[in-house]
């Protein structure tokens, strides 16, 4: 499975760019409610653990894929066509730390069968005859998707300078996948163009899966700083669906065991997946509260209490505890070898 949540995804994959966009963690949540805020209703973002067709086909309709992986420049994979795919909108990326709003654009500007809302549906109207350079200058310039975007930052009290070794730390990058015309496209903003996988036949979802494997077999056995997610169809209209034609059924037949079975299966997974969409909302909200100053003010009451350095020194016996409680576990450990 892939699971890595980073909050410093491509800050170093791009040069500067009009304004300032903050960086964003890799979550569903905070994609989910990105989007909602952009104006598209129906949609959410789902972490995924498996590229397996089965899996994603239980979420079907999947209408894309966002990947996020360690960017190494020039990977010596796919190259990006240097024509224009007829309709197929792709933005290049021109701007730091924007690459996780743009590739969820470039998928949902895809995805004939969504609402993106009056505003996204503008842009699109906007865009439409630019080619992708003027497409991400167009996108980094809109104050709504930059003021979306950068409702998520993190609020710091603190600004630190940035040393060398900081500057050469590792950089990360999303990407877009997704079916048009029934081919599977790469749409990754830092390349010229679409990078073009090949047809998908009957179900793009069968088609991804080897696609986005390859591309980890590019890296070495111990990395796995990775990141999945799929844009879905709200899983609560899904069910809500799903519960309503059983509902119809059960009226035809009353005593239908399977049929009442699968209705109360779906309705305990409505209610899981409307408290973990209430759980997202929660978590988004901490991400946005500034804690240091409670922080501060708790321990400068504590300092006036006379309380303060004795919890200090009393945290560093713990930790010192627990440091040589470790290491007599690692000589035991060694012992019996």
């Amino acid at each position: 499975g892939y699971r890595y949540r980073s909050v410093c995804a491509c800050a170093c994959v791009t040069g500067g760019g009009m304004g300032d966009w903050c960086l964003i963690e890799s979550d569903p949540g905070v994609f989910t409610e990105l989007i909602e805020k952009l104006g598209v209703t129906g949609v959410q973002v789902e972490e995924l653990y498996s590229v397996d067709v089965d899996s994603l086909r239980q979420l079907a309709p999947v209408y894309g894929l966002v990947f996020l992986f360690k960017w190494q420049g020039d990977d010596g994979g796919s190259k990006a066509i240097d024509h224009e795919v007829p309709n197929l909108f792709f933005a290049k990326q021109v701007i730091q730390n924007a690459c996780a709003t743009q590739a969820i654009l470039n998928i949902l500007m895809n995805a004939s069968d969504v609402d993106v809302g009056p505003t996204l549906s503008e842009f699109k109207a906007f865009t439409g005859d630019l080619d992708p350079e003027m497409k991400g200058l167009a996108m980094s310039n809109s104050d709504t998707i930059r003021l979306v975007h950068n409702s998520f930052s993190r609020q710091e009290t603190f600004t630190l300078e940035r040393d060398k070794d900081e500057e050469s730390e590792d950089a990360f990058h999303f990407v877009a996948y997704v079916p048009y015309g029934g081919r599977l496209y790469e749409l990754d903003g830092i390349r010229p163009g679409p990078i073009d996988h090949g047809p998908t036949g009957d179900d793009w979802l069968a088609a991804v899966g080897p696609i986005v494997n390859a591309r980890i077999q590019r890296y070495s056995d111990g990395e796995i700083r990775f990141n999945l997610m799929g844009l879905v169809r709200d899983r609560r209209a899904v069910l809500s669906d799903r519960i309503a034609e059983l509902q119809a059924q059960l009226a035809q037949a009353p005593d239908n065991e399977a049929v009442r079975m699968e209705m109360e299966t779906a309705n305990m997974q409505l209610a899981q997946e409307s408290e973990k969409r209430q759980a997202h909302e929660r978590e988004n909200m901490r991400r946005r509260h500034n804690y240091i100053p409670f922080f501060l003010e708790a321990l400068r009451a504590l300092a006036d209490k006379g309380k303060l350095e004795g919890l200090v020194d009393e945290a560093k016996r713990r930790g010192q505890q627990r440091v040589e409680e470790y290491r007599a576990k690692r000589m035991a450990s060694k012992g019996k070898q």
